[in-house]
Order: structure tokens, then sequence, then C-alpha cells
């Protein structure tokens, strides 16, 4: 039997770059690309079971996985379906909330080291991060899914690794009008329905907020992120959507010369060593 899974995989790592994804590429290295103990640190699971994906010996990773793969190997949209289809998955579909991140935007979050930067899905749950945002916010990196979504830690209880920000009437309601705007257009998307139900359970502001209807998209704010090292950082909050994809890419900067840009300043030095997950 081929193993066209194991084949692509290897194929991938050994074309991927280092540097892209956010390595150090100095010193001697004996992989081309990718190392497997690089590649599973980056996808989130161990290397015993990449190494048994590569051989043949497991066939049937689950969507979570293939989904981390693909980012982590920063493939394009034919790629990721081509990596699903060898994986025995339905390639991604329109008509739930898509999750892939184009290798462009990827690039990107990994090189601007300056700033905290995040991606999101359309439903508000976060895909990768810069290590800015990490030591800004904490690091989710072996959290479940659930706990990295936004809607729950702002409606329902913040994951106990965050650093919050305070309660902002302005942006609880712009982060439900954005929800409510990607359920009109992932109306199929069954997780998106249930987070929906679990707000509305948890939280008579979220009710509220829902019952008015209001749609549109959440573009920025001003916010006050409560570090527990630092002290409380007044940050500019600018969020990017990118064409075609559905993602949310948010930016936090500070005005020069401000106490918010200095503690900003200490985080990146204390960040500098950090493995960009």
């Amino acid at each position: 039997m081929t193993n066209d899974l194991g084949s692509l995989l290897r194929a991938w790592r050994d074309r991927c770059s280092p540097a892209d994804v956010g390595l150090s590429g100095h010193g001697r290295r004996r992989a081309q690309g990718l190392r497997r103990e690089e590649l599973a640190g980056l996808a989130g699971v161990s290397v015993d079971y990449l190494v048994r994906l590569e051989q043949g010996r497991s066939r049937r990773p689950s969507q979570p996985i293939v989904a981390a793969l693909a980012r982590a190997l920063q493939l394009d949209e034919a790629e990721n379906a081509l990596l699903h289809q060898a994986a025995g998955l339905p390639a991604p579909s329109g008509r739930v909330v898509p999750v892939h991140i184009p290798p462009g935007v990827q690039r990107l979050v990994t090189r601007m080291t300056d700033y905290p930067v995040a991606v999101y899905a359309a439903d508000w749950s976060l895909i990768t991060w810069n290590t800015m945002w990490s030591a800004l916010y904490g690091d989710p990196a072996g959290s479940p899914a659930a706990d990295r979504n936004v809607i729950r830690a702002t409606f329902c209880a913040p994951p106990s690794w965050a650093n919050i920000h305070g309660p902002d009437e302005e942006i609880e309601r712009a982060l439900v009008a954005d929800l409510r705007q990607a359920v009109t257009t992932y109306p199929e998307d069954e997780e998106l329905r249930t987070l929906v139900a679990e707000a509305s359970a948890a939280s008579p502001r979220f009710r509220s907020l829902w019952r008015s209807g209001a749609a549109g998209r959440h573009l920025s704010s001003r916010k006050t992120v409560h570090h527990r090292l630092v002290g409380d950082l007044v940050l500019d909050c600018d969020v990017l959507t990118v064409t075609g994809s559905d993602l949310r890419i948010t930016v936090y900067t500070a005005a020069a010369g401000s106490a918010a840009a200095e503690r900003l300043e200490f985080l990146r030095v204390g960040a500098v060593h950090t493995v960009t997950p």
C-alpha cells in the first residue's frame, strides 16, 4: 500500500525553511528543511506520532492534527486540500469557519517581533500567535482549544493561563456583532452554533447583546491589559481581515514614549528566547 500521506509530509518538511517558521537556521543541519522534532513541536504532536505518520504506521490523523500540520508546514489552499485528502478527510469547505492560515500570513506573524500579533478564526478562536503575544497575554500552548476562544474568555470564564483586559462594553458589543456576522456567513457550522448557545446560557450580557441583532466587523479598539508582571498596559488593538480566508489578525501597539510602550519593550526583551508556537 502506498503511503501518500507520509511522502507528502516528508516532502513538505524538507522544503520548509526554519527561518520562515521562526526557528534559527544557524549551525550545522543535516535536515534540508525542518527536523522532525521541529515540525512536531510546531504542530503540537509528539515526535513518535509524526514518525508513525511519515512511515505509514498511522494513516488517519484527526482533522485538528491535519490542520495543525498544514499550518506548521505553511501549505497553501490547494496543498491543504491535498493533505486532507491523503489523510482520508474531506477538504475544508466554505460552509464552516475556515482555520487555514495562508503562508504569507504565517510569515507575517513570525517576523513581526516587536509587537503582539495573533490570528483568530471568524468565531474568535485563537489559531496562532507570536512570542510577544504570549508575553503579553500568557502562553496558551497545551491548553484545550475551547480555552483559546475570545467569546468564551469574555462572556463565560477567562482561562487560567491568560492575563485579561478589563471589561469594556464597546468591545463586547463589537465582538458579539462580529460573531453574528460569522453565524450568518457559516450557518452550517455546528461548533459555531454551540459557541453561541454556550455563551447565551452563561452570560446575561451576551444574551442581551445577541438579541439586539447587531452585525458587523470588529475593526479596532483600545484595550487595557492587566499584566501580572508589568501592570496595566493601555494598547491600541487593530483587527485586520485576511481577504479570502475570513481570518482576523490582531496587532497591539502603543504610542512611542508612552508608559505602555516602555512596558511592551520590557516584555519584548524577556520574550527574545521564547520559542514561537
